[in-house]
């Protein structure tokens, strides 16, 4: 029986003994070293949800029970879920974490060369790949898929998706760069090479205006919103042009692409080499 058979029919228990726990450590090791993931991208360039790797991670919540996670006395207490401790960690996992509060959750996949700086947070099932950069007070939530050569700017927020099950978690592919106070959120896949700029917020219902190509990009019922690869994004607004709003001058927030990468902003947004 396949691991992804095993998880699917422990996903129908209620009771749960010491073997059921044995196969759930070996989905959890599995997701640690990005054997298995959350989402991944298919030969076609589309990013496919598996579903039963979510059923695997809610399935630990629903195994574990509440316990003490303390490890400071009473100065720092922390209670949770024994299924989810801290994930274990060595220097030959050639992550550097800085000093100052980060915490990377298990069942999470960070790759070599990966910069922590603190205090930022990686919520399980995360996958986080080679060389990316989170900066202070960031997220990287539950699920969410992070390329190579990110840099995740100060203070952004990578939003997890769970439940339901089916649904497609945030993606950033590649060489992005994620602004500081940015928010991107409810499955929205960013594409390779792009740029938000700080305090871009992006969720599914958002509309982009693409003022170079003259398009409103939206999400539908079948297909996340995506931002196309190489595109600078930064805040907007819109106005309102009827009734009370058209009365009162208001705008709406509006995010928009105002260029394509070029060599100039390659330039402006590559990564600190000399801090790695």
């Amino acid at each position: 029986m396949t691991l992804q058979e095993k998880i699917e029919q422990l996903f129908t228990k209620s009771e749960f003994d010491s073997h059921d726990r044995e196969i759930f450590e070996e989905f959890k090791a599995a997701l640690r070293q990005g054997e298995i993931r959350a989402a991944e991208k298919d030969a076609d360039g589309a990013w496919q949800t598996n579903a039963w790797v979510k059923q695997g991670i809610l399935l630990g919540f629903k195994m574990g029970k509440m316990v003490n996670m303390s490890f400071s006395g009473e100065s720092f207490q922390f209670f949770d879920k024994d299924t989810y401790p801290l994930r274990p960690m060595n220097l030959d996992d050639k992550i550097r974490i800085v000093p100052g509060g980060s915490t990377i959750r298990d069942g999470s996949y960070v790759g070599e060369n990966v910069v922590l700086m603190p205090p930022c947070y990686v919520n399980v099932g995360a996958y986080v790949d080679e060389g990316t950069m989170i900066d202070s007070h960031a997220l990287v939530g539950s699920c969410a898929q992070i390329g190579k050569r990110v840099h995740i700017s100060a203070a952004a927020q990578i939003g997890g998706v769970l439940e339901p099950i089916n649904a497609n978690p945030v993606v950033i592919e590649d060489d992005c760069l994620i602004g500081g106070n940015t928010g991107v959120y409810e499955g929205v896949i960013v594409r390779e090479k792009v740029v938000l700029a700080s305090g871009v917020i992006l969720t599914r219902s958002t509309p982009v205006f693409d003022l170079v190509k003259g398009e409103v990009l939206k999400s539908t019922p079948e297909k996340s919103l995506e931002i196309p690869a190489g595109a600078v994004v930064v805040q907007g607004s819109r106005q309102i042009t009827s009734g009370f709003g058209k009365e009162n001058g208001l705008s709406l927030y509006a995010p928009i692409i105002v260029k394509y990468r070029d060599e100039k902003t390659d330039a402006s947004t590559k990564l600190e080499d000399y801090l790695r």
